[in-house]
């Protein structure tokens, strides 16, 4: 690649900012399709579920998924380091393809699992080594500016994801083939151009390293993840301490312990160097990156439970709600981008973001059956600020900390830790959610048992009465809640919206721990180098050096 300056990073192997945005092109189209992919399948996977007779199983295709993907991201960090980012970008991005054309034509939910175990391989390098490229071509002073864009994808994608999903789950056929399927296909077009524009237009300049690749320690967290993951998705209907349950957290456990004993032996070649971890800023970030990840999580899962079930909205419309969270996440990341850039300084921005988030949680724990949504609407915006300040710039202070030649592995560690995180949340929150439920519930009709309003609507619907009297109201499916008399769908309304309510002020706690630790974080000066003319600084000191003759 011809050696050209940037009037943004300048100096040697800089690129121009034409260069930059036609490479970040081919990148936020790879990043597209592990983001839409998620919110697509969160409105359709009811749909699917039924289509392919599935629904008590349908658990089992976002397992399948969240495996994979987790797993493979440290893999793809340490593979990029060593045999450069643009093959294993496309490796990703191909098997993304491949993935969604099988779940496209599956015929069965245990077929749609096993292909999205695919679609996830490939998931779990989009993200991790769109953001490795990036460091690798812009200097930390500048990243964040560009590093705003991805937010601004994830952003367009949490309000076309329920669209598109609601759109082709709800179509009978398009183009010949059943609506649902297009909730796959609908990647192949957008994946063909981003293979198309990663393989023309990246060439990152690349040493290759001779290491060993360290598939004991892929297997060793393979046999850690999998079970945790697993017991996570499953616990609440297995119980969380039945024979099964702990089944996996002593497989889990095992498998952490034989994970720590192979990296300290494989040492530089491990898949996560332990000497990483000794370096403070590294360790204490993706620390917080964990805990933001268990409340931003429960966040994102509380939300559109509160919007669909208490306030009635269909997946499409809930989507639609969160608009405030969404520019919020773009205006602090954009904003905060162009400070970082203009002032070096970053710390405060994860304090400001973590600090708003805390705050949000508190104030979502006050909202009920009759909260005006305006007002939930704004405090989603305050939450849209607070990620928007934090998330990039965390990924940032662990990218400027590391040597440019751990930047994949690095970069895939902050992905990794806050998908830990979000796995952990979800399966806590929910757990928390379906285990104070039932009683809130029964205290909301408790406390409407002598209003005369209540009786009369008991009165006239005499089979509802009959489920309530026998403590066979199904949960696990609430439309009921859309056919019945308002009167009587307020005490089971109440009893949800207090139940998240807890959820919520739970998640708020957690996020605080986050706050509090982000207030350790040494802020390192930002580099106003590439990853590129790191690596090859660092050559030109070890070609300088003269060899020590004994």
């Amino acid at each position: 690649m011809p050696e050209v300056e940037s009037p943004s990073a300048g100096g040697r192997n800089a690129l121009s900012h034409r260069e930059i945005m036609t490479v970040l092109a081919g990148l936020m189209l790879g990043m597209l399709l592990a983001a839409l992919d998620m919110t697509i399948m969160a409105s359709a996977t009811k749909t699917i579920a039924d289509e392919l007779h599935g629904q008590t199983i349908q658990a089992w295709v976002t397992t399948a998924y969240l495996i994979t993907s987790t797993i493979s991201t440290p893999l793809y960090g340490k593979l990029s380091d060593i045999l450069g980012r643009k093959p294993m970008y496309l490796a990703a991005i191909t098997l993304f393809l491949v993935g969604s054309v099988l779940s496209g034509f599956a015929n069965s939910m245990y077929e749609l699992a096993a292909f999205r175990a695919v679609q996830g391989l490939g998931a779990g390098g989009l993200m991790s080594l769109a953001l490795a490229i990036i460091a690798d071509l812009v200097s930390p002073r500048e990243r964040s500016r560009y590093q705003g864009y991805f937010m601004g994808i994830w952003g367009v994608s949490s309000v076309a994801g329920p669209v598109v999903g609601g759109f082709f789950a709800g179509a009978g056929t398009f183009l010949g083939i059943d609506g649902w399927r297009w909730v796959f296909l609908v990647n192949v077009p957008i994946g063909v151009i981003a293979l198309f524009v990663v393989a023309r237009f990246l060439n990152v300049p690349h040493r290759r390293v001779n290491h060993r690749v360290d598939y004991w320690g892929a297997a060793a967290l393979t046999v850690a993840l999998v079970p945790l993951l697993i017991v996570a998705e499953q616990g609440r209907e297995w119980g969380w301490n039945s024979t099964a349950a702990i089944t996996m957290y002593v497989v889990g456990v095992l498998g952490i312990i034989a994970f720590v004993l192979v990296e300290r032996v494989m040492r530089d070649e491990a898949l996560l160097p332990l000497r990483l971890f000794r370096r403070p800023v590294f360790s204490l970030t993706n620390i917080v990156n964990f805990i933001m990840g268990i409340g931003m999580f429960g966040m994102m899962m509380s939300l559109p439970l509160y919007l669909q079930i208490v306030k009635g909205a269909s997946p499409t419309e809930s989507g639609l709600l969160t608009l405030p969270m969404t520019a919020g996440i773009l205006v602090a990341s954009m904003g905060s981008g162009i400070l970082i850039s203009k002032t070096g300084r970053y710390k405060r921005f994860p304090i400001m973001g973590l600090g708003f988030v805390s705050v949000s949680m508190f104030l979502f724990a006050q909202i009920g059956v009759d909260t005006p949504m305006w007002q939930t609407m704004l405090v989603m915006g305050l939450a849209g600020l607070g990620l928007g300040l934090c998330m990039q710039t965390l990924i940032l202070a662990i990218q400027n900390d590391v040597p440019a030649r751990d930047m994949g592995v690095a970069t895939s560690s902050a992905t990794f830790f806050r998908s830990i995180g979000g796995t952990v949340g979800t399966a806590v929150f929910l757990s928390i959610l379906f285990s104070v439920v039932g009683s809130r519930i029964a205290d909301a009709f408790a406390s409407v048992r002598q209003d005369p309003a209540f009786l009369a609507a008991l009165q006239q619907n005499p089979d509802f009465a009959a489920r309530l009297q026998s403590g066979e109201l199904d949960l696990n499916n609430t439309e009921f809640l859309n056919a019945i008399d308002p009167t009587l769908a307020r005490p089971v309304l109440t009893g949800f919206a207090e139940s998240i309510d807890t959820v919520f002020l739970v998640g708020g706690f957690v996020t605080l721990v986050a706050f509090a630790l982000a207030w350790f974080l040494r802020e390192v000066p930002l580099s106003d180098k590439s990853g590129i003319q790191r690596v090859a600084d660092d050559d030109d000191a070890a070609t300088a050096t003269p060899a020590v003759v004994h």
